[in-house]
């Protein structure tokens, strides 16, 4: 616990977190980057293979979490408004080293602070040794001519050391050392050369961001008519924040913070709270006193959002990316309110907002509407800032009961950011000496919750947590009633224990064809939805978070924030993508089909849907308009030719009127695909967050979608227009005749069509921000796009270079396949994604051609389509999509060894469909040794999208994959990880890539990753005592 000084000083202390070993800054950056020349390619690859390697270095300093969600934060915003930092004399002079390898942290992994650097120590230094006496006159220094001309070459030779010491870490900087600041003189008569800044020269600051260099400023300013004038760093460090509005200041220091009374480190200061108070003590006076003032006159003139920072340039990394941080952080802050009866709520919907939070469980609207009358009847007080970023509702002690309850907290995404929670926790140990709350087993904060806590009880997926409670007997009780109740035990009191019931009872009436397993409300929300990606996955963020160089990395299942059955109704379904995506809803575990509309087929019986018996219908936009009014649709799906579907949408958009059901609307056709009220559904490029949140989604085209694909990672690095020359089968031409699907006129033929201002031409250049030369052609095959995508470059890079780009730019896309080799439309046919290859760069290094293919009624329509409905209703964002590629175990039996009841037990262990056995009989070549081995084992890639569990059915004894061991009939790599786990008789491989059939542990230096697997794991055990071995294993 902290002092009571420190307490009050620190109100608004930000979150403790578990401290983990300090790391070490330095030397992975100078080690791993040589000094990069701007003009070659192999400063590109640098740059990206050493990314990912940071940003797991940084993680060492915080959690995954902290990492990802400040990176994500920071690359939210334009290049120059992540950072100002000012450098002192002292830093340069004593600390330039552990500076420089901080910097070359946030340049490696994308990040451009703008720097600005004094020389006050050195420059005394110097006048000192002239004979010159510095003088200052209230803080300012006097300067004369000849002070003036020391200060001017003496920044200069400081400017340029600090900028050949970054380009020696392998940082490309720019000095910027006159025209930056214009200004006037402060007061000549008092103060001589010294001015007052009038304006900052912003575009010289982003030209040299743009170009990829870090600017380097200096503190010196100039007049109308060229006169130098001397700044104070801090000053010109102030300006440059005004103008350019960064979500930091960093003021670095060797002190490393400011100081309280006790000599303790003030971790956090929120000035909208602790501003007067903090000036009323005492021990606040000179400098601190100052810096406080000048910094609060700083964060008044700029967005809420930035804060400043003190720190010691080795702390730099820690400062940015943890939520403890390392120096002292200065922030306006939220003042905190607290209610203690409804009707101080003005805005009641809001409030109902706030409590929904994170919290899409079955009724819960209608649950959090009983809740507020719970409160009207019951005495409770609320803590909250004023945007309600965290909200928090405690409940007295009970009959029976000594302690308070946590009834309900819900913090945002922005509320972490700002530690808000930390200020109210701070409060409510103040106010409450006793606590007691809840949360799910799986939060992403628990370490959080943990260090809040004085102790703590798990069950079932929840967990009980008190603080305050000395009296053993009452602690043993609590855990007692926990242990016995759960979550229940706080009854109706607590929203989320209602919330939980609800998701319960939904369980045990959702679809039968399921397991009851549902995902249930989160006991205290953090986040807009579940986290962007399973745990195991944020080795490349859910956002847990863990390093990706994918900057809007997949929603896995962690992020599912719904269970309930979403009802979908399907406009236009006689077309081939309509019922391609009939296909794809019938194998989809929370998704029911509903209504099926075409005027055609009116009255036939739906085929190819085995869910329910449904018949097409014809549906009116009336008819649309009453539906969406009674609330009996989730999610509209237009599948209906261009300038068709608006009367449908509009009679979506008459039924919202007069009810408060809210469907989703995924639009197939291009519509709306240059509305900006709609949202652009190609989650692989745009914001998934935006996607989730929308309610009106235009589906891109198919063409479009494998052009944006195949150019979006080379965008920054385009020397001109790109131009793509696609081929598409003659699905595309849709069923109505025409001939562009005549396979008659098509055979040994190839027709070109719109060469120029195809609507695929516009959408793809408007989506990319560049101009983009598209000729379409349709030739006789069924389905199946392929695109030969010319793309000058502005620089000198090799294949590999490009290569790299987008494999990092795609980590972790289930539906996106980087390959060497050109792919093909045969092999893309029926699958749902793209394949992006070839990468053939021209002689001159400035031109590349790239190719992709897509299924032009899959990833071009319809599973880009429910890849949207998933992420728009709350699903996992590949739920019920079957991923490209995985693998499967085949096994070869010797039919001379093994009997046909062992065979049989074999093919009977796993009998999901297909089948992953293929029996084999008279596989002589391996019977010339007559060994104790009898089978052989084969992996090939073949599409699964069954089960969950790559591999469980397959037995033998360890000694068989000990002999493949021994003979080196396993990959080196593979060997040692198999090594491993043979004395669990289990065989378990890392995050690995697969090329030609060998599993390679880890990150080869330029192995082809055709493909990627999260988990390779299969068992072999014992099937019937000694049963004969493995003769052979290939992978």
């Amino acid at each position: 616990m902290l002092s009571a000084c420190a307490v009050a000083v620190r109100a608004g202390a930000r979150r403790t977190v578990r401290r983990l070993p300090k790391a070490r800054a330095a030397p992975p950056v100078a080690a791993v980057r040589s000094r990069r020349q701007l003009s070659t390619s192999a400063s590109q690859s640098s740059d990206l293979s050493t990314r990912g390697m940071i940003v797991q270095t940084l993680s060492s300093v915080g959690s995954k979490r902290e990492v990802q969600q400040y990176l994500s934060l920071f690359t939210s915003v334009s290049s120059q408004r992540f950072a100002v930092i000012k450098v002192g004399g002292a830093i340069l002079t004593d600390y330039l080293d552990e500076l420089c390898s901080s910097l070359a942290f946030l340049y490696t992994v994308g990040l451009y602070p703008v720097i600005v650097h004094g020389a006050g120590p050195q420059l005394n230094n110097l006048l000192e040794q002239a004979g010159v006496e510095p003088q200052f006159e209230e803080g300012i220094r006097i300067t004369d001519s000849k002070t003036l001309r020391v200060a001017r070459n003496l920044f200069l030779q400081e400017n340029l050391k600090l900028v050949n010491a970054l380009e020696a870490k392998g940082v490309h900087a720019q000095p910027l050392t006159l025209g930056m600041f214009n200004a006037e003189y402060l007061n000549k008569d008092k103060w001589g050369y010294v001015g007052k800044i009038t304006s900052v020269n912003k575009e010289s600051i982003q030209t040299a961001i743009s170009n990829g260099y870090l600017p380097v400023l200096t503190s010196m300013a100039e007049t109308e008519d060229g006169q130098i004038l001397n700044v104070n760093a801090d000053v010109a460090a102030a300006e440059l924040a005004r103008a350019l509005e960064p979500l930091k200041v960093v003021y670095l220091s060797e002190k490393g913070g400011l100081f309280d009374a006790a000599g303790q480190k003030i971790s956090a200061i929120n000035l909208d709270e602790e501003y007067d108070h903090l000036m009323s003590q005492e021990w606040v006076r000179y400098g601190t006193r100052l810096k406080i003032k000048e910094i609060k006159d700083l964060l008044d003139t700029l967005p809420r959002t930035t804060s400043v920072a003190i720190i010691h340039p080795q702390d730099l990394q820690k400062e940015l990316f943890t939520d403890s941080g390392a120096g002292t952080l200065i922030r306006r802050g939220n003042k905190l309110v607290s209610s203690t009866d409804i009707s101080d709520f003005k805005d009641l919907e809001k409030l109902k907002s706030v409590l929904l939070r994170d919290r899409e469980t079955p009724d819960s609207k209608a649950i959090v509407e009983k809740y507020l009358e719970f409160l009207k009847e019951n005495p409770f007080k609320a803590y909250y800032d004023g945007p309600m970023n965290a909200f928090a509702i405690v409940l007295p002690p009970s009959q029976g009961r000594s302690q308070a309850t946590l009834a309900t907290l819900t913090i945002s995404k922005s509320g972490w950011l700002t530690n808000v929670a930390d200020n109210i926790f701070t409060t409510l140990k103040k106010e409450h000496p006793k606590l007691v709350w809840t949360v799910k087993e799986d939060d992403e904060n628990l370490t959080w919750f943990y260090d809040k806590a004085d102790g703590s009880i798990a069950r079932n997926g929840d967990v009980m947590f008190w603080y305050g409670i000395d009296n053993g007997d009452e602690i043993i009780q609590l855990m007692k009633d926990f242990t016995a109740h759960g979550r229940a035990m706080l009854g109706d009191s607590n929203l989320e224990s209602r919330l939980h019931r609800a998701a319960n009872s939904a369980a045990q009436t959702s679809t039968q064809s399921r397991p009851a397993a549902t995902q249930q409300a989160r006991g205290y929300s953090t986040l807009a939805r579940r986290p962007v990606l399973p745990k195991a996955s944020m080795s490349q963020i859910v956002r847990g978070y863990a390093t990706t160089t994918n900057p809007n990395p997949p929603y896995g299942k962690k992020n599912a924030s719904k269970t309930q059955p979403a009802r979908v109704a399907l406009i236009g379904a006689r077309g081939y993508t309509g019922q391609a995506l009939i296909s794809l809803l019938n194998s989809h575990p929370n998704m029911e089909l509903k209504h099926v509309s075409s005027r055609e087929l009116c009255g036939q019986k739906l085929q190819g849907y085995e869910k329910e018996e449904i018949t097409y219908e014809n549906l009116s936009p009336e008819d649309v308009r009453d539906m969406e009014k009674r609330g009996d649709i989730d999610c509209w799906v237009m599948a209906l030719p261009n300038g068709v579907c608006k009367p449908f949408v509009e009679a979506v958009w008459q039924g919202r009127q007069s009810s408060n059901h809210k469907s989703v609307i995924v639009d197939l056709s291009a519509d709306y695909r240059f509305d900006s009220g709609w949202t652009y559904g190609l989650p692989e490029l745009v914001q998934r967050s935006d996607i989730a949140s929308a309610t009106q989604i235009a589906n891109p085209g198919c063409y479009a979608t494998a052009a944006q694909l195949g150019i979006a990672p080379l965008v920054e690095h385009l020397g001109g227009q790109p131009t793509v020359f696609g081929v598409s089968g003659y699905s595309g031409a849709g069923t109505k005749p025409s001939p562009k699907n005549d396979v008659e006129l098509l055979t040994n033929n190839i027709i070109p069509y719109s060469l120029t201002d195809h609507i695929h031409e516009r959408e793809i250049s408007t989506r990319l921000q560049a101009d983009v030369a598209f000729i379409p052609h349709v030739a006789v095959w069924f389905q199946g796009i392929h695109h030969t995508i010319s793309i000058p470059l502005n620089k000198t890079m090799t294949s590999r270079d490009i290569r790299q780009i987008y494999q990092d730019r795609y980590a972790g896309e289930k539906l996106v396949k980087v390959v060497g080799e050109a792919p093909s439309v045969k092999a893309i046919s029926g699958k749902h994604g793209v394949e992006i290859g070839g990468f053939a760069v021209h002689s001159s290094g400035r031109r590349v051609v790239v190719c992709a293919t897509i299924d032009n009624l899959l990833k071009g329509a319809a599973t880009q389509c429910l890849q949207n409905m998933n992420l728009a209703l709350g699903f996992a964002e590949y739920e019920g999509i079957p991923v490209i590629f995985q693998l499967t175990l085949s096994i070869h039996f010797d039919d001379d060894i093994l009997t046909a009841a062992q065979r049989q037990k074999f093919t009977t262990t796993n009998s999901h469909e297909p089948r992953c056995t293929d029996y084999s009989p008279k596989m002589s070549m391996f019977r010339a040794k007559k060994l104790d081995l009898g089978c052989y084992i084969n992996i090939k890639t073949i599409r699964d999208h069954s089960k969950r569990k790559a591999f469980e059915a397959f037995e033998t004894q360890r000694q068989a994959l000990r002999y493949c061991i021994r003979n080196q009939t396993l990959p080196a790599r593979t060997r040692a990880e198999a090594q491993l786990q043979l004395t669990q008789m289990h065989c378990y491989t890392r995050p690995t890539q697969i090329r030609n059939r060998c599993i390679l542990g880890g990150k080869g230096r330029g192995v082809l990753r055709d493909f990627k697997m999260t988990r390779f794991n299969f068992r072999m055990q014992a099937l019937e005592g000694n049963l004969p071995g493995v003769k052979k294993a290939s992978w």
